[in-house]
Protein backbone atom coordinates (compact mmCIF):
# COMPACT_ATOMS: atom_id res chain seq x y z
CA UNK A 1 0.00 0.00 0.00
CA UNK A 2 1.28 3.36 -1.04
CA UNK A 3 0.36 6.80 0.89
CA UNK A 4 -1.47 9.59 -1.42
CA UNK A 5 0.42 12.20 -1.69
CA UNK A 6 -1.34 15.66 -0.65
CA UNK A 7 -0.86 18.24 -3.49
CA UNK A 8 0.70 21.40 -2.56
CA UNK A 9 -0.86 24.79 -3.73
CA UNK A 10 0.90 27.81 -4.98
CA UNK A 11 0.28 31.22 -3.64
CA UNK A 12 -1.19 32.44 -6.96
CA UNK A 13 -3.57 29.65 -6.75
CA UNK A 14 -4.47 30.37 -3.16
CA UNK A 15 -5.16 33.80 -4.05
CA UNK A 16 -6.96 33.19 -7.01
CA UNK A 17 -9.14 30.73 -5.20
CA UNK A 18 -9.38 33.26 -2.51
CA UNK A 19 -10.81 35.95 -4.59
CA UNK A 20 -13.58 33.94 -5.42
CA UNK A 21 -14.19 31.92 -2.66
CA UNK A 22 -17.49 32.22 0.23
CA UNK A 23 -15.44 31.63 2.89
CA UNK A 24 -11.85 32.84 4.46
CA UNK A 25 -8.76 30.46 4.46
CA UNK A 26 -5.42 30.89 5.77
CA UNK A 27 -2.53 29.96 3.88
CA UNK A 28 1.06 28.00 5.00
CA UNK A 29 3.44 26.32 3.32
CA UNK A 30 1.27 25.14 0.65
CA UNK A 31 -1.66 24.50 2.38
CA UNK A 32 -5.11 26.47 2.87
CA UNK A 33 -6.92 26.34 6.42
CA UNK A 34 -10.46 26.69 6.60
CA UNK A 35 -11.31 29.17 9.19
CA UNK A 36 -13.96 28.59 11.72
CA UNK A 37 -17.09 31.20 12.42
CA UNK A 38 -17.18 32.75 16.14
CA UNK A 39 -19.39 32.51 19.14
CA UNK A 40 -21.75 35.18 19.83
CA UNK A 41 -19.43 36.28 22.63
CA UNK A 42 -16.22 36.55 20.59
CA UNK A 43 -17.98 38.81 17.92
CA UNK A 44 -19.21 41.02 20.53
CA UNK A 45 -15.68 41.31 21.36
CA UNK A 46 -14.17 41.92 18.48
CA UNK A 47 -16.77 44.43 17.08
CA UNK A 48 -16.84 46.74 20.22
CA UNK A 49 -12.69 46.72 19.93
CA UNK A 50 -13.37 47.84 16.39
CA UNK A 51 -15.90 50.19 17.31
CA UNK A 52 -13.42 51.69 20.28
CA UNK A 53 -10.41 52.05 18.52
CA UNK A 54 -12.28 53.36 14.92
CA UNK A 55 -13.63 55.99 17.30
CA UNK A 56 -9.89 56.74 18.85
CA UNK A 57 -8.10 56.33 15.57
CA UNK A 58 -10.43 58.23 13.79
CA UNK A 59 -8.82 61.33 11.84
CA UNK A 60 -5.29 60.51 12.40
CA UNK A 61 -2.10 58.81 10.66
CA UNK A 62 -4.11 54.82 12.27
CA UNK A 63 -6.66 53.10 11.13
CA UNK A 64 -8.10 49.76 11.64
CA UNK A 65 -9.04 47.02 9.63
CA UNK A 66 -11.79 44.02 10.96
CA UNK A 67 -11.18 40.47 9.85
CA UNK A 68 -11.67 40.64 6.00
CA UNK A 69 -8.27 42.50 6.24
CA UNK A 70 -5.48 39.88 4.68
CA UNK A 71 -2.05 40.30 6.42
CA UNK A 72 1.45 38.38 4.80
CA UNK A 73 3.73 37.39 7.00
CA UNK A 74 6.47 37.43 3.86
CA UNK A 75 9.46 35.96 6.43
CA UNK A 76 7.05 32.92 6.92
CA UNK A 77 4.80 32.63 3.85
CA UNK A 78 1.94 32.74 6.51
CA UNK A 79 -1.47 34.48 4.60
CA UNK A 80 -3.77 35.34 7.56
CA UNK A 81 -7.32 37.16 8.52
CA UNK A 82 -6.35 38.83 12.24
CA UNK A 83 -9.14 39.68 13.83
CA UNK A 84 -8.50 43.57 13.84
CA UNK A 85 -5.52 44.73 12.44
CA UNK A 86 -3.66 48.48 13.10
CA UNK A 87 -1.85 50.22 10.61
CA UNK A 88 0.14 53.68 10.68
CA UNK A 89 1.13 55.74 7.99
CA UNK A 90 0.93 54.48 4.04
CA UNK A 91 -0.06 50.75 4.13
CA UNK A 92 2.32 48.00 2.23
CA UNK A 93 1.09 45.16 0.01
CA UNK A 94 2.12 42.24 -1.59
CA UNK A 95 3.73 42.44 -4.82
CA UNK A 96 1.08 39.34 -5.67
CA UNK A 97 -1.84 41.24 -4.43
CA UNK A 98 -2.77 44.49 -3.70
CA UNK A 99 -5.07 43.46 -1.07
CA UNK A 100 -3.20 41.82 1.10
CA UNK A 101 -1.36 44.03 3.76
CA UNK A 102 2.50 43.59 4.76
CA UNK A 103 3.16 46.24 7.47
CA UNK A 104 0.96 46.34 10.35
CA UNK A 105 1.85 47.88 13.66
CA UNK A 106 -0.69 45.73 16.19
CA UNK A 107 -2.42 42.86 15.73
CA UNK A 108 -5.20 42.25 17.68
CA UNK A 109 -7.06 38.47 18.42
CA UNK A 110 -9.98 37.35 20.08
CA UNK A 111 -9.48 33.87 21.75
CA UNK A 112 -11.54 31.56 21.13
CA UNK A 113 -10.99 27.81 22.55
CA UNK A 114 -10.68 26.21 19.19
CA UNK A 115 -8.21 29.19 17.91
CA UNK A 116 -6.61 29.89 21.69
CA UNK A 117 -3.64 27.73 21.23
CA UNK A 118 -2.62 28.71 17.79
CA UNK A 119 -3.19 32.20 18.54
CA UNK A 120 -0.69 32.28 21.77
CA UNK A 121 1.95 29.61 19.68
CA UNK A 122 2.69 29.09 16.51
CA UNK A 123 0.13 32.04 15.03
CA UNK A 124 1.76 34.29 17.63
CA UNK A 125 5.61 33.03 16.46
CA UNK A 126 4.76 33.82 12.86
CA UNK A 127 3.82 37.30 13.84
CA UNK A 128 6.83 37.88 15.29
CA UNK A 129 8.56 37.76 12.00
CA UNK A 130 7.00 40.91 10.68
CA UNK A 131 9.31 43.81 10.75
CA UNK A 132 6.79 46.65 11.50
CA UNK A 133 4.80 44.73 14.04
CA UNK A 134 5.66 45.90 17.77
CA UNK A 135 2.39 45.11 19.50
CA UNK A 136 0.04 42.12 19.54
CA UNK A 137 -3.44 41.90 21.92
CA UNK A 138 -5.27 38.67 23.32
CA UNK A 139 -8.44 39.66 24.32
CA UNK A 140 -10.10 36.75 26.40
CA UNK A 141 -14.15 36.21 25.10
CA UNK A 142 -14.93 34.14 28.81
CA UNK A 143 -13.58 36.78 30.69
CA UNK A 144 -12.45 40.50 31.04
CA UNK A 145 -8.60 39.77 30.05
CA UNK A 146 -6.40 41.44 27.82
CA UNK A 147 -3.23 40.28 27.53
CA UNK A 148 -0.87 42.92 25.38
CA UNK A 149 2.67 42.17 24.08
CA UNK A 150 5.17 44.75 22.91
CA UNK A 151 8.49 44.27 21.27
CA UNK A 152 11.39 45.40 23.29
CA UNK A 153 14.27 47.13 21.70
CA UNK A 154 16.32 43.40 21.94
CA UNK A 155 13.75 41.64 20.04
CA UNK A 156 12.06 40.25 23.05
CA UNK A 157 8.58 40.48 24.40
CA UNK A 158 7.15 42.08 27.23
CA UNK A 159 3.54 40.85 28.33
CA UNK A 160 1.69 43.38 30.64
CA UNK A 161 -2.24 41.80 31.32
CA UNK A 162 -5.22 43.95 31.91
CA UNK A 163 -7.40 42.04 34.22
CA UNK A 164 -11.25 43.34 35.17
CA UNK A 165 -13.78 45.41 34.49
CA UNK A 166 -12.24 48.38 35.90
CA UNK A 167 -9.09 47.90 33.77
CA UNK A 168 -7.73 50.29 31.23
CA UNK A 169 -6.68 48.57 28.19
CA UNK A 170 -3.53 50.54 26.96
CA UNK A 171 -2.07 50.54 23.86
CA UNK A 172 1.65 51.37 22.94
CA UNK A 173 1.88 50.91 19.32
CA UNK A 174 -1.01 53.96 19.55
CA UNK A 175 -1.79 56.49 21.76
CA UNK A 176 -4.81 54.81 22.70
CA UNK A 177 -6.69 53.56 25.88
CA UNK A 178 -10.06 51.42 26.67
CA UNK A 179 -11.84 50.81 29.26
CA UNK A 180 -12.02 46.86 29.55
CA UNK A 181 -16.18 47.95 30.80
CA UNK A 182 -16.32 49.18 27.22
CA UNK A 183 -14.94 46.08 25.72
CA UNK A 184 -16.59 43.52 27.36
CA UNK A 185 -20.32 45.48 26.73
CA UNK A 186 -23.05 43.23 26.22
CA UNK A 187 -20.83 40.36 27.45
CA UNK A 188 -22.70 38.23 30.69
CA UNK A 189 -20.05 37.02 33.18
CA UNK A 190 -21.82 34.57 35.78
CA UNK A 191 -24.07 37.03 37.23
CA UNK A 192 -22.48 40.23 35.98
CA UNK A 193 -24.35 41.88 32.90
CA UNK A 194 -22.30 44.70 31.23
CA UNK A 195 -24.02 47.31 29.31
Amino acid sequence: MSAVTKLKMTVSEYLAKEQQAEFKSEFYNGEVFAMAGGSREYNRVKENLVGELFARLKGGDCQTYSSDQRVLVEATGLYTYPDIVIVCGSGTYDPLDRDTLTNPVAIIEALSPSTERYDRGAKFRNYQQIKSLTEYLLVAQDEPVCERYVRQSDGSWALVSFVGLTAVLALTSVPVQIPLVDVYSGIIFSDITLR
